[in-house]
Order: C-alpha cells, then structure tokens, then sequence
C-alpha cells in the first residue's frame, strides 16, 4: 500500500486512567503511527487479548497513560521505517509482538515481528505467539522439563494453560492439570492432560500424591498467582521448581523464603520477554513454536473473535473466568 493511501486516522481503544473495563475507551479519530527507525507500519487483522492487558488496564502494573493496550497481533506489512527491519517488507504476512495492538494499525518494532508459515493461518498465529511462546519458554529456560517428568499445571484449559499442556506432551511429560469447571477439565484433557481436578487444596494434593508415588510434581508451572501459592508449594517434589507467571488471583503475598529450604525448591518469577530480548532468541523460540504447530498438530483454541468496540465485554469475560483458549479482536 502506498504511503499516500494509508489512512490519517483510525479505529482503536484507549485508556486514559486505571479502573475497570468501562475505562476502555472505543475510539474512531486516533492518529495512524509512523514507522520510526527499525520499525514496520502492520495493518492488524487479529489482535491478541491477554490476562496481562487486565493489569495494565487496572493498575497492577503500572505504566504511563493515555495507552494502547494490546501486546501481540497478526497482518499485513505495509511499510517499513529506515533502519534494520530484518528483510520485512511491504506485503509480507506478520505476527508481531510489541505494545499498541488494540488498534487498526501498529508500528512495531521489525525485531519482534516474524513472517508466519504458509501453514498456519493469521487468526492462528495470533492466538499462538505470546502464550504459545511462553508456554515454550517456560519449559525450555524457566524449567527445563524432561520426558517423563510429572507437571502440575495451574488453570490448565486457559489461555497460556492449554498451550503448557500441549507443549508438555511434545516433550514426553505427564500433566496434572487443575481447572475451574468440568467442561474446563475435559478441554484440558484434550489438550494433553493426562488428569485434572479442581483448586481445593485437599483434592490437588491427594491427586499429586496419587499420580507421583507420594514424591510431588517435577514442576509447577503456576499462572493464578495468590490462591494457589501454597498448593503449589507442598505438591512440589524435592529438588523441584515452582515458577509463577502469572496473577490471575492476585498477586503471591511475601512469605519467609525459608519454607523453601524443607525440599530444596526452586522459585522464579520470569517474565517472558525476558527470555526473547534478542532476535536470535526471539526467532528461535518463534520458529520452534511453529515447527511443533505443524508437525505436533497444536490445537489452537480461539475461545471467540469479538469486535474491537466490544473489548469490554471481552475484558469482563476473561477476568471472570467464563472463556477457555484464546480470547482475539478483529479491527
């Protein structure tokens, strides 16, 4: 597309102050972004929603306002910036991972964009990326998880859960999935779970303690945060990981780090982008991320396409646990 066609203003949702989804602001007159240096001007067909954005949208983590919410989506290159834009270029079928995607266009940096296979579709590659990635990175850097080993997963058919739980299974390890629902459990199972149980501590535990042997879980791989921080910790193993990464129930309240000291456990709190700042990394861990897509088959579960302008409803959705999968926009 040519610069003179690209259009002044556009269709996005901003955010003025921190609160609830009624500060998400449907708007028709915002500016179209330039590409700057190393950047590319993508005009977005799906567009990733994500627990994160909720903390962002509230205040639990802080940054500046007005804002674009919105952290990944997939479209259309339609310029590039000057600059090293990793031989992108007008055309080319993206997913890009950045800031500002809640909107019709998004200037991103060319360094977390990547062409997506012809195999995989956009609305695919969208609701893949970021907890997809995570899902791969979790596995790989935070924990590295053997054939064999036994994983407990936290909200197992949610977003980043049902990606855990198919990843695990590509690497040859069992899963104990926890879920809110049966039909939740079920989804998980599908997705590679071998068992799953609801968030009672007494029904995690005796679980672990069924399907390990009495020994505890390899791993806990924990994206609910405050409930199920204790669960966490006495159904891991000696020796074993507990890593949070997320805070769908709050945030972990501080506690006395000697109460790791009784099994020798690990913790972490990574944050994924930690894990891709390069684009050596970035393309590696993107580029495994598809290979098992295909080859493994991934299910990719879109939970449901909403309209930009109903971006509240989809807020209200995902924070009061009513979706399994991936929650997408369409501009």
């Amino acid at each position: 597309m040519a610069s003179s066609s690209i259009p002044k203003t556009m269709r996005g949702i901003l955010i003025e102050k921190t609160g609830g989804s009624e500060v998400l602001q449907y708007r028709t007159d915002l500016p179209v972004p330039e590409p700057k240096d190393g950047e590319i001007l993508v005009k977005n067909e799906f567009i990733g929603i994500n627990y994160i954005d909720t903390y962002y949208r509230t205040g639990l983590y802080p940054a500046p306002k007005p804002e674009i919410l919105g952290r990944e989506a997939s479209g259309t290159v339609l310029s590039t910036g000057p600059g090293n834009t990793y031989s992108l270029s007008a055309g080319d079928r993206v997913v890009w991972m950045a800031t500002g995607g809640y909107a019709e266009y998004t200037a991103c940096p060319a360094a977390k964009a990547i062409k997506i296979p012809s195999a995989i579709s956009s609305a695919d590659a969208c609701a893949a990326i970021l907890q997809g990635l995570t899902a791969v990175t979790l596995v790989e850097e935070a924990h590295k998880v053997l054939s064999g080993d036994t994983i407990l997963v936290h909200a197992a058919a949610g977003g980043v859960g049902l990606w855990l739980c198919q990843v695990l299974r590509a690497k040859g390890a069992k899963v104990i999935g926890t879920a809110s629902t049966d039909a939740k459990r079920v989804e998980a199972k599908m997705n590679g779970a071998s068992v799953c149980c609801g968030y009672e501590k007494e029904e995690v535990l005796e679980l672990v303690k069924k399907e390990t042997n009495g020994e505890g879980v390899r791993a806990v791989f924990d994206g609910v945060g405050k409930s199920t921080w204790d669960i966490s910790l006495e159904a891991v193993a000696r020796k074993g990981s507990v890593i949070s990464f997320g805070n769908a129930s709050g945030a972990v309240e501080p506690f006395a780090i000697s109460r790791l000291s009784a099994k020798n456990v690990k913790i972490a709190r990574p944050t994924f982008f930690g894990y891709i700042v390069t684009r050596d990394e970035f393309e590696r861990y993107a580029n495994e991320l598809f290979k098992m897509m295909i080859e493994d088959k991934f299910n990719v579960k879109i939970h449901e396409v909403y309209p930009l302008q109903d971006v509240a409803r989809a807020h209200n959705d995902l924070e009061g646990r009513k979706t399994t999968g991936k929650l997408l926009l369409k501009p």
